[in-house]
């Protein structure tokens, strides 16, 4: 159709731009890095809707405070140092809030009159959800420019959260909590192993909408054109035919395993059923993961079996932990305001996974890269960064009544060929470098390359092909943490409310 062909070739000069720089990679084994094959264990775990300020913007006070060195870390400007390494001290952003003069019931207007909202520390460990979906992605980019024509402003993230606010008749009406960050003191077991193990500064999601098409790059290193989840509308019912990387492992006789979190799910057991379990996972919206069940059922697993696997030393080569969101553990925002969902249940959650591996016989020759899978309409000081077209396919299911951005006028931002936003990473293993941040731009399919540099196995896509291969993280000649830290238990009791802020 027209609408296609048209976001298509307005960025065609670019995708062939940045294909081009992997195209002698693409569809080749990864060049094995040196020492690389002392990790026999890869552990992939993203959780929900978290951005990189929001989450990490405090670390380098939280160095100040606890006695680390302090190293460049692009986190928010009012907890930079005077002096040192840059970036330096700076004013708290702000961003251009709602007109008072347009209250609710009326949308959330966006004009000259609209005061600043800076952003703040929040108290609460329970927010109302705020949106990445595509159009709110796009706003983020710039609201009088969403199709990226000019460079990034980052001036709708209050804006979207305030529309959103009101439609869904939350309390935070003006989108207020958008800018809204958390420190080292709510945070505290995020930030002691962000502060010993490494993270980046530069560590984006895939792709600017929500969370299916981000975790279905992670999965296969494409979405095949949807910014939507399977099923959104007629032009994405199809299940992905694209090849995932556990169909490339199981091909090339490396061993996987999914774990899912059946908590408060319809799944009961043991013995679970491995068909009720797929439905836990991202898995499912693939055609050959349809066939997980029947032909590969003890590749997927509950999340005990997880805890068995690390202690007994049965891990696979590759383990994918999906995010324990029936449970209420995967650090999503509250969806509704009789829903809370508390940041500080769901880092003491991933707290276990982590500190059960580092305690058990797995530990010597493993990787736990913790990530989220989107920034969550949350927000973060730094723009989405150009990058390689997985396969040249524009997006395919965008709304045309009302018509999503992109549909009337397109620009660089309407394909495949910016990542989405800063998340937040934490690489976790014996072989990790101590108190280390990366510069380097990726998005995270570079999991996917550390994995087939590992392996041996072929790219998937033209992205995860133009990736890092994430071994900067890694010191294989010394290994920094034979013996691993002994982290603080998470905190617990911050105060989780939705009727106020901060």
């Amino acid at each position: 159709m027209n609408l296609r062909c048209r976001c298509l070739s307005s960025t065609f000069v670019i995708a062939w731009l940045f294909s081009s720089l992997s195209i002698s990679t693409f569809g080749q084994p990864a060049p094995k890095a040196a020492g690389v094959t002392s990790l026999n264990h890869i552990v992939i775990l993203a959780q929900e809707n978290r951005s990189l300020d929001h989450y990490f913007g405090a670390l380098r006070l939280y160095w100040r405070n606890h006695g680390y060195a302090d190293i460049s870390f692009d986190g928010l400007p009012q907890y930079n140092p005077t002096s040192g390494q840059p970036p330096l001290l700076g004013p708290a952003p702000p961003i251009p809030s709602c007109d008072p003069a347009f209250p609710p019931p009326a949308d959330c207007t966006f004009n000259s009159n609209s005061p600043s909202v800076k952003s703040f520390h929040l108290l609460t460990q329970c927010t109302e959800n705020t949106s990445p979906s595509w159009n709110e992605s796009h706003n983020f980019w710039n609201i009088q420019d969403p199709v990226g024509l000019q460079p990034a402003k980052l001036n709708g993230y209050v804006k979207s959260a305030g529309h959103d606010g009101r439609a869904l008749k939350y309390f935070d009406s003006n989108g207020v909590r958008a800018m809204g960050y958390y420190d080292g003191t709510d945070l505290n077991y995020y930030y002691y192993m962000a502060s010993n193990f490494a993270t980046s500064d530069r560590w984006f999601s895939p792709v600017m909408s929500r969370t299916h098409p981000n975790r279905e790059y992670l999965n296969s290193g494409t979405s095949q054109g949807y910014v939507y989840p399977v099923g959104a509308n007629s032009n994405d019912k199809q299940p992905l035919s694209a090849v995932s990387i556990f169909e490339e492992l199981q091909n090339a006789g490396i061993t996987w395993k999914i774990y899912v979190n059946t908590k408060l799910s319809k799944c009961t057991g043991p013995p679970f059923k491995p068909a009720c379990l797929l439905t836990l996972s991202y898995m499912q919206n693939y055609v050959w993961g349809k066939n997980i069940p029947t032909s590969y059922p003890n590749n997927i697993a509950d999340i005990s079996q997880y805890f068995t696997d690390v202690q007994n030393g049965t891990l696979p080569q590759v383990a994918l932990i999906e995010p324990a969101s029936t449970a209420g553990l995967d650090e999503h925002p509250s969806p509704a305001d009789n829903q809370p969902s508390k940041v500080q249940l769901g880092v003491n959650y991933v707290a276990g996974l982590i500190n059960a591996l580092m305690a058990s016989k797995s530990w010597g020759d493993s990787a736990f890269i913790l990530t989220f899978d989107e920034g969550g309409g949350l927000y973060d000081h730094v723009s989405p960064q150009p990058t390689v077209s997985p396969d040249g396919m524009p997006p395919v299911d965008l709304f045309t009544n009302p018509p999503d951005t992109c549909v009337l006028k397109t620009g660089p931002t309407c394909d495949f060929v910016y990542t989405g936003y800063r998340v937040p990473l934490i690489v976790v293993s014996p072989f990790t470098r101590k108190h280390y941040v990366s510069h380097t731009v990726m998005d995270y399919t570079a999991i996917l390359r550390l994995i087939e540099t590992r392996f041996g196995v072929s790219s998937l896509t033209a992205r995860d092909a133009a990736q890092p291969d994430m071994t900067e993280f890694f010191d294989f000649v010394t290994p920094p943490w034979v013996v691993p830290p002994k982290p603080p238990a998470q905190n617990m009791n911050k105060a989780c409310y939705l009727n106020s802020l901060p």
